[in-house]
């Protein structure tokens, strides 16, 4: 276990947001599946996280010994990711922030429906416990109709969004080509030639976007010998040890993955696509990721805060998981691609960009994969596309990180969590079911 929480520091970023549906039973946070202790239990508001000056030793989280990320102090530092490592701002700029009309509920936290692989039901309010939520929003016609917030996470403050920035991250990639200025024909290799030799050269960059690439890498945080802590070690901003060879930059690394299988054959969820997809874009746009989302996105929405990113050793955004945001502003984001691309008054997306999205990737390529819970999903520019009657889609970060689009239902669904299993297997028999009960009663008249 000490290794396993040594090799955490050497992740830095990265280990906090790799995955976005991991079908392994083990956890990043090494908390095996039902013996954490419960919401109210584990609240880090109650166990005094990090309070006093200096905190007790054994209240006392830290970044270099990877402490940061064992449950229960985990539920501290999802709230906190500034104060332990280095970030790029992500700026909302200086005018005033657009204002949510609000008509608060009150029959959502009493709704009830039954969990998938249940037979018995449960209430909406139980089910925020039960999903180690942090806040969460509901949107109805772009009004808050539900917010909540628990732990340590208050309205005014920034929470991790983990693979929810893979979405995000997509999002840019998706305006970029409907503009014209990426083509999802043309390979990695003709944007980056640095990637010519590695296993991406040869990929298309929407390959890339739909994560369908033919790569040798395992996120497997279960094998200390999986691909995904070499990638770990090399974006950490950390001092590398005197005797470490291996790449010391998310651009370094991505030079040495190598091919495996067939582009395009088959879906197969690596953070390293979106680590690519960073890559393209600050090639072609002369900026970074943090960058253009401040100046395309976050500036246009009048979000209420400046979000950031953490970075590697040379200032690089970690475009695969490295996002933190305030929850309003993350539905500020949900709310516009809800509209078409349109929000705050100004189209700020391409509305193709929304309804590319909406139309989902290859059917058959995701199944390959084999999520038992998604049956009949696809995934598009780093989207999950339900598919379902509704034609909701839906942005997922471990540990219980959502972004979920209704439009049949006219609904935005953000919530940020510290669930213990970092496995979004933990999450789907309560969030699918629930959100659905909920968009079935913002459509009750």
């Amino acid at each position: 276990m000490k290794k396993f929480f040594l090799q955490h520091a050497l992740a830095a970023t990265c280990t906090m947001a790799l995955l976005s549906l991991w079908p392994a039973p083990a956890t990043a946070s090494g908390v095996a599946s039902g013996a954490a202790p419960g919401a109210a239990a584990s609240d880090p508001a109650q166990l005094g996280w990090m309070v006093g000056a200096p905190p007790p030793a054994d209240r006392t989280v830290r970044f270099d010994d990877g402490s940061y990320f064992e449950f229960p102090a985990m539920r501290w530092s999802v709230s906190n990711f500034r104060q332990l490592m280095p970030t790029v701002n992500v700026s909302r700029g200086l005018g005033a922030p657009t204002v949510f009309p609000r008509t608060l509920r009150k029959d959502i936290d009493t709704l009830r429906f039954t969990p998938l692989g249940a037979n018995q039901p449960m209430t909406w309010e139980a089910s925020l416990a039960a999903s180690y939520t942090d806040g969460i929003v509901v949107l109805h016609r772009g009004r808050i109709v539900y917010e909540r917030y628990f732990g340590v996470l208050r309205d005014d403050g920034q929470h991790a969004a983990m693979s929810v920035t893979k979405s995000v991250v997509g999002t840019l990639g998706a305006a970029l080509v409907a503009e014209g200025r990426i083509d999802p024909g043309k390979t990695v290799a003709f944007y980056v030639p640095e990637l010519a030799h590695s296993g991406f050269g040869n990929a298309t960059l929407r390959q890339v976007l739909d994560m369908t690439t033919g790569l040798k890498y395992s996120e497997d945080y279960a094998d200390p010998n999986a691909e995904v802590w070499a990638h770990a070690s090399a974006g950490s901003p950390l001092p590398k040890p005197k005797d470490y060879t291996g790449p010391r930059s998310y651009f370094e690394f991505l030079q040495t993955v190598q091919p495996q299988g067939q582009h395009g054959d088959a879906f197969g969820y690596r953070t390293i696509n979106t680590d690519v997809l960073g890559w393209v874009i600050a090639r072609v746009t002369g900026r970074s990721v943090a960058q253009l989302l401040s100046e395309r996105i976050w500036r246009r929405l009048g979000a209420e805060q400046d979000a950031y990113f953490t970075v590697d050793s040379i200032g690089t955004p970690f475009a695969g998981g490295g996002l933190n945001t305030g929850l309003r502003d993350l539905a500020r984001f949900g709310e516009m691609l809800r509209n078409n691309g349109r929000f705050n008054g100004q189209q700020i997306l391409p509305k193709s960009v929304v309804d590319d999205i909406r139309g989902g990737g290859d059917k058959a390529a995701f199944a390959k994969a084999g999520y038992a819970l998604l049956p009949g999903w696809s995934y598009r520019n780093m989207w999950w596309v339900t598919h379902n009657p509704h034609g909701a889609f839906m942005a997922r970060g471990v540990h219980g990180q959502r972004i979920y689009v209704d439009p049949k239902a006219e609904m935005v669904i953000v919530r940020y969590a510290a669930h213990p299993l970092a496995t979004n297997a933990a999450n789907d028999p309560l969030t699918l079911p629930a959100y659905q009960a909920v968009a079935n009663s913002l459509m009750t008249p």
